[in-house]
């Protein structure tokens, strides 16, 4: 029996919890074993470790929760060289036939491990991402603080006393929030509560619009410095490269193809097709946030890009809505996305550009003449505000080879 049980192979399934792990493990025959609970502890990770190690030999391990209760255990896993996958939540008419419970849903979990071998590689959270990560989190939650205050501002400005209120109607935005900010309480002794509660609300929002720069310039060092290529695409700001990264993970070999993170964007097409009508909807499955950033590079690239402009005008032509044509610039910028995320791409240096130009002594209006272009298309690709590879190298070559001298 000892020998029998050494050779067996086996599989595990782990429901996770803030404070414990239950770990149950079955046979390739889907026998249930043994489960047990855990702690969320290091010593607890490699107690389960130990025990899901003791019943055969393990082949896969299927933790639940995988990006919030059991990150740190599929760490530990993944750490010690095993095969760890994501399992999905089952639906709730199957937890209503199966009833739910810690080994319940462990089992289930081993379950899924044993017949399900393409299920989702977790993220390793190891990595400059993970760190990009906690600052989008944290700049998200910024942004809707800022809003929140500035919608404070504006319902108390309407209903303040008559001083107050004729004081500021006229005012912009940014200029509101510096007068609120530094308003002098003894020249209002009638409403001083109103002013109190009014410049509490725009130091707020200029507190925190300090704060939403400063994790923007560590998302833009950070993004940089883990994908440069990504940063440098077209339409691509740091906050959006960021939520790219995000999705895509540290690990990005858990990317099986381009297609599968275009459903993962939530780009891929659905198809819509009934009876003599043939055609394809928006997909509204797939991290949100992604699907979000996509959208944004397809409406930036279509109000100042010759290529995407051209593609607009030819699907315009064959008859497609405006959603129809943002679904199918979304599917294409999706696969651009995803090369630039599996595969080291090349930016073509543009820093020394500006130096070479006035070294020779040639004027920007002569380059741009040269070009056929504006001259500033060519200071913002000199200064790495605007990407375009093919007119950068021709640049240099040009500078380098042919431009006139003073």
């Amino acid at each position: 029996m000892t020998n029998i049980a050494e050779h067996r192979e086996t599989y595990a399934g782990v429901d996770t919890h803030a404070d414990t792990h239950h770990a149950a493990i079955i046979d390739q025959n889907g026998k249930h074993l043994v489960d047990a609970q855990f702690p969320t502890t290091p010593a607890g990770y490699t107690a389960l470790t130990a025990f899901i190690l003791m019943h055969g030999v393990l082949v896969r391990v299927g933790i639940e929760g995988t990006g919030s209760y059991g990150a740190g255990l599929a760490r530990h896993l993944t750490a010690l060289g095993h095969h760890v996958i994501e399992v999905i939540r089952p639906n709730r008419q199957l937890r209503r036939i199966n009833g739910k419970s810690d080994p319940v849903d462990a089992y289930a979990a081993a379950r899924t491990a044993l017949t399900q071998t393409k299920q989702a590689t977790p993220k390793s959270g190891d990595g400059n991402v993970e760190q990009i990560r906690y600052l989008v989190t944290a700049r998200r939650s910024a942004i809707k603080a800022r809003v929140a205050a500035q919608v404070q501002i504006k319902s108390l400005l309407v209903t303040a006393p008559v001083l107050l209120r004729e004081r500021f109607r006229e005012v912009p935005d940014e200029t509101l929030i510096t007068r609120l900010a530094d308003l002098d309480i003894r020249r209002y002794p009638e409403n001083q509560g109103v002013v109190i509660a009014l410049r509490a609300l725009a130091r707020r929002h200029r507190y925190i619009a300090a704060e939403i720069h400063t994790l923007d310039q560590e998302l833009k060092t950070l993004t940089e410095c883990t994908n440069p290529a990504l940063l440098a695409a077209q339409g691509v700001g740091p906050v959006t490269a960021a939520q790219l990264l995000i999705t895509g993970g540290d690990n990005t070999g858990r990317l099986r193809s381009e297609a599968a993170f275009a459903a993962l964007c939530g780009v891929s097409p659905i198809p819509a097709s009934s009876g003599k009508t043939s055609r394809h909807r928006l997909n509204r499955g797939g991290d949100r946030h992604a699907n979000s950033a996509l959208h944004r590079i397809a409406l930036v690239r279509m109000s100042y890009e010759p290529r995407t402009k051209a593609y607009v005008e030819k699907k315009r032509s064959e008859g497609k809505s405006n959603k129809e044509i943002i679904r199918c610039l979304k599917r294409a910028i999706a696969r651009e996305v995803f090369t630039l995320l599996t595969k080291d791409v090349e930016v073509p240096r543009v820093d020394d550009l500006r130096p070479l130009r006035q070294a020779l002594g040639v004027t920007l209006q002569q380059a741009g003449t040269h070009f056929n272009v504006w001259l500033n298309k060519i200071s913002r690709i000199e200064r790495g505000l605007m990407r375009d590879d093919e007119l950068a190298l021709a640049y240099r070559e040009w500078l380098e080879t042919t431009a006139p001298t003073n």
